[in-house]
């Protein structure tokens, strides 16, 4: 079947349940069908470990009846199948809560034909998908890669996959349009040491176009190197320190920004951040953007889970918050617009969330923050979270390594970082080394005055 092929079947798919429900007797409705092929191998030892291709079509129908709402999702495709969806959703919904602020967008708001356009936003590769032996090769060479690294004991894996997906979108408001993706990814897993003083680290990059991707080689001579610099892992001491968080879990701390800006969280009441709209949440002139139509970046779509135009917005301008991330329901809520930023699966309401978001970068390399925090920690990895997101505090499993005089000093594990988020990201301070290709982009981040938690 053909992208184009595939891409028809879901449109009449979507069609279908539109009219099921309308005949069911909803008042609105909205139809979500996907299909996709995911091919992907993991090595162990120079040899096939796992093969794996699945693929197939998912539909999910959602109707609203009267101020209720109900979904229902499936992956059968017969006429029977979309004919029982429609009833039995139709049913639930006439069961469920009245909520006023349910509802499809007006067809003002909709997106138009030129901008639900994809093609600009290049998420397909236009590329088969590879043959197994070709993944094949992929994982071995970074298995070797990561084999070949001074330390490394043995990997643990190393994988190579890619995936062709393909969604469709409709709803009784007129509202009709899809899109394609491709994805591509290569990881590695290795391992140092024995018994009790064993550590590991991994690698790994996936991107939309396959030709964007690091080499299997990179990949697995990174998961090498992090892996052989983990040997000696010991407990940090305890105290209030500096800690730098790296470029690879910074991520994190904004994602927690993100959760308290959500119009979910902000409706319910729950988040930390509901009082601070207009306010200043981020040290003097950090912005954080978000941008949905990144050419090549997996998290771009030319338009929301309900069928609006995304654009670019800024979240945080010059340190002050914006605006909340909200989709059509939250939006009327809170007596506001909708940003564009619905997200859906086949079996869930519309709810808001983000894509492509950055930080602004600082000037100083991770290096020279290291040198200026003196005796602190670095946290490359992290596990476990206890976040209060009323009051914002904070606490986390972590590992990473300690510093002295500037130093790094000694790989840590097994310890635990604490503060409160309002006051941790008022005190960033942002590396200039912002990463590129990743959804949320975010820089290595310095810390001051965190709790450690070790020996």
């Amino acid at each position: 079947m053909t992208r184009s092929d595939s891409a028809s079947d879901l449109a009449r798919l979507t069609d279908a349940l539109i009219a099921a429900a309308r005949a069911a007797g909803a008042d609105e409705a909205d139809a979500i069908a996907t299909s996709g092929t995911a091919l992907s191998v993991e090595v162990r030892q120079g040899a096939l470990e796992h093969a794996e291709r699945a693929e197939g079509i998912d539909i999910g129908l959602r109707v609203i009846l009267g101020g209720r709402q109900a979904c229902v999702s499936a992956s059968d495709t017969s006429d029977r199948t979309l004919a029982e969806m429609a009833e039995r959703a139709v049913a639930m919904a006439r069961e469920a809560p009245v909520d006023d602020h349910v509802g499809l967008a007006h067809p003002d708001q909709l997106a138009s034909d030129g901008d639900t356009d994809a093609g600009p936003l290049q998420l397909d590769d236009g590329q088969p998908l590879p043959e197994p032996p070709a993944l094949l090769e992929l994982a071995l060479r970074a298995e070797a890669a990561a084999l070949a690294v001074k330390g490394v004991s043995m990997a643990e894996s190393a994988s190579a996959s890619a995936v062709q997906r393909r969604i469709w979108l409709a709803a009784s408001n007129g509202f009709s349009a899809g899109y394609g993706r491709s994805s591509h990814g290569i990881s590695a897993v290795a391992i140092t040491g024995e018994g009790l003083g064993m550590e590991r680290d991994w690698a790994g990059e996936s991107r939309v176009w396959a030709e964007d991707l690091p080499t299997p080689e990179e990949i697995g001579r990174l998961a090498g190197e992090r892996t052989v610099a983990r040997q000696g892992a010991r407990k940090p001491p305890t105290g209030a320190f500096p800690i730098l968080y790296d470029e690879r879990v910074a991520g994190t701390l904004i994602s927690h920004l993100l959760g308290a800006v959500n119009g979910s969280a902000v409706a319910r009441g729950s988040s930390w951040l509901r009082n601070d709209l207009g306010q200043q949440v981020l040290p003097a002139g950090m912005n954080l953007t978000e941008d949905p139509r990144r050419p090549r970046h997996s998290a771009s779509r030319p338009f929301d889970g309900e069928g609006l135009r995304t654009a670019p917005r800024l979240i945080v301008e010059a340190a002050e918050l914006q605006g909340w991330t909200l989709d059509l329901a939250t939006a009327r809520k809170l007596g506001m617009a909708s940003t564009a930023s619905a997200v859906r699966g086949t079996s869930s309401p519309p709810s808001p969330g983000t894509s492509n978001v950055t930080l602004t970068a600082g000037e100083a390399t991770p290096e020279e923050l290291i040198r200026e925090m003196g005796r602190g920690l670095v946290v490359t990895s992290m596990l476990g979270a206890s976040i209060n997101a009323t009051t914002g505090d904070y606490s986390r499993g972590a590992a990473g390594f300690w510093v002295e005089n500037g130093q790094i000093a000694y790989p840590v594990n097994e310890c635990t970082i604490a503060g409160n988020l309002r006051e941790m990201l008022m005190l960033m301070v942002a590396a200039n080394d912002l990463p590129d290709w990743r959804s949320l982009r975010v820089p290595s981040l310095l810390v001051e005055g965190m709790t450690v938690a070790g020996e």
